[in-house]
């Protein structure tokens, strides 16, 4: 039975990276001048991310505006989808969020390393008291080593309560009793996407913009 359930999951990742790319090369490879319905939640999304990225790492924040709107959207739709009869949330297996939260772990440590040498950048990690430095540097550590797993939590546990509990809910009362009960978890979908999204921008930012204090 878990098995089963783990497959469903990857089945519905790979609808989704293979879904998602497909409905935005049909509907929007060629914006028009006076924007479709669909048109204007494309460009208020785009607008969204580049928005965030700017705020959190100004204009250079741009380069990284394909991984953070990627993932953005793969959440999303990765919550929305479980909202539909029949069909799993991927976000809703652990495996999935933790594979998440672990590229962006392991992504805004290299552009660290990369951006201000491997030296300079674990230097941050020791303080700015140096009789502190080995306490500080060990808080860094569980500190940067608890966001993945925090990261991955946050989305799996969310997604995974909804989830359940609409579904209880539904085979108790199947009419109009799980409807607010939905409406919360459709809220949860937007929210979560938004946390992870923010979460991992500035994790990015904080790597590769250099702190003098």
């Amino acid at each position: 039975m878990e098995e089963s359930l783990y497959t469903n999951h990857i089945y519905m990742a790979i609808l989704l990276l293979v879904g998602v790319p497909i409905l935005f090369a049909i509907f929007a490879k060629k914006p028009s001048l006076v924007p479709t319905p669909l048109q204007n939640v494309f460009e208020i999304y785009i607008e969204f991310v580049d928005n965030m990225l700017k705020e959190n790492m100004g204009k250079e924040g741009r380069k990284y505006f394909a991984l953070i709107a990627g993932i953005g959207l793969f959440v999303f739709f990765g919550n929305f989808i479980g909202m539909i009869p029949g069909l799993e949330s991927p976000t809703a297996e652990i495996n999935t969020t933790l594979a998440l939260a672990l590229l962006v772990f392991f992504y805004y440590n290299y552009e660290g390393i990369r951006k201000q040498g491997f030296v300079k950048y674990f230097k941050h990690f020791f303080g700015p008291i140096k009789a502190m430095a080995p306490l500080f540097f060990v808080l860094e550590i569980i500190s940067h080593l608890s966001r993945p797993v925090t990261l991955a939590l946050r989305l799996f546990a969310n997604m995974t309560g909804g989830e359940i509990l609409t579904l209880v809910l539904i085979s108790l009362v199947p009419l109009l009793v799980p409807l607010p009960i939905m409406v919360i978890h459709f809220f949860q979908v937007f929210l979560q996407t938004y946390v992870f999204m923010i979460l991992s921008t500035v994790y990015i930012a904080t790597a590769i913009i250099h702190s003098e204090h």
